[in-house]
């Protein structure tokens, strides 16, 4: 069985980081390392952690230049053959999640990913509100072409194909994982498994939908990230947005 490293970057995250630790805590598959990368927080985020009984193998608590270089922080630290992330704003699905990633590992595969909720937290375990479910659907490079991404909370991956191919470049603010997916799927064609069960549920709020301004900032590194890679930014940006809209629509049965 492959060992993961799951990870979690946290900048005064003590508000959620209580929901992220029980949902690890819960988890049946236990094979894991957990490494936390704290941007030197000022609040209650690294005492709540060191209280909970989840295990860290590891924990820094440093300044950094933002997720992107906390991640790959993280993944320098990282000792399993497979890496994955779950954010300070973020859960796993049910206690099974990081079961079903295990199993996808256990019979070869490079890379994988599943669907996701966004959900609004109603202050009671359980009884949060989903407000989009993403439907990933099955992998297709070409899809890619046209605006099509997995979600990336629910990515996990070889170490060494980080080790091949890079991390994240953290000149990137908000669309770094934007970037790395096209890089890792479009660029050097990692053909990912797909897991059609929600893994993951993420918290409304984050970093790319704030502001009218951080709508716009993302959309400009959106189209840095598709000329990186070599796609042609229009019709992918296009496609990219309109496919959102069903999500709004759809929920987990």
């Amino acid at each position: 069985m492959a060992l993961i490293s799951l990870l979690t970057i946290t900048y005064n995250s003590a508000a959620t980081i209580q929901t992220t630790l029980d949902s690890i805590y819960a988890q049946s598959f236990q094979d894991f390392e957990y490494i936390v990368v704290d941007g030197s927080s000022t609040d209650e985020t690294l005492s709540l952690i060191k209280e909970h009984p989840v295990k860290v193998h590891q924990i820094v608590s440093e300044p950094d230049g933002g997720l992107y270089e906390a991640l790959n922080k993280g993944i320098r630290l990282a000792k399993g053959e497979v890496i994955g992330m779950l954010h300070s704003d973020d859960a796993f699905y049910d206690d099974t999640s990081l079961q079903k990633i295990a199993d996808v590992f256990e019979v070869g595969a490079d890379a994988c990913y599943g669907d996701l909720q966004y959900v609004i937290s109603a202050g009671l375990p359980g009884h949060d509100r989903v407000v989009r479910h993403w439907v990933a659907g099955e992998f297709k490079r070409e899809k890619l072409k046209y605006g099509w991404m997995p979600p990336h909370p629910t990515l996990y991956m070889r170490r060494r194909l980080y080790d091949q191919f890079g991390g994240y470049d953290s000149s990137f603010r908000i669309a770094g994982d934007y970037d790395g997916l096209l890089r890792y799927l479009w660029k050097h064609e990692v053909v990912p498994v797909y897991i059609p069960e929600v893994l993951v549920n993420m918290r409304v709020g984050g970093a790319s939908n704030r502001s009218l301004k951080n709508i716009y900032n993302k959309t400009l590194e959106d189209i840095r990230a598709l000329k990186n890679n070599g796609l042609a930014w229009p019709p992918s940006l296009l496609c990219k947005n309109l496919t959102k809209i069903p999500q709004f629509f759809k929920r987990q049965s």
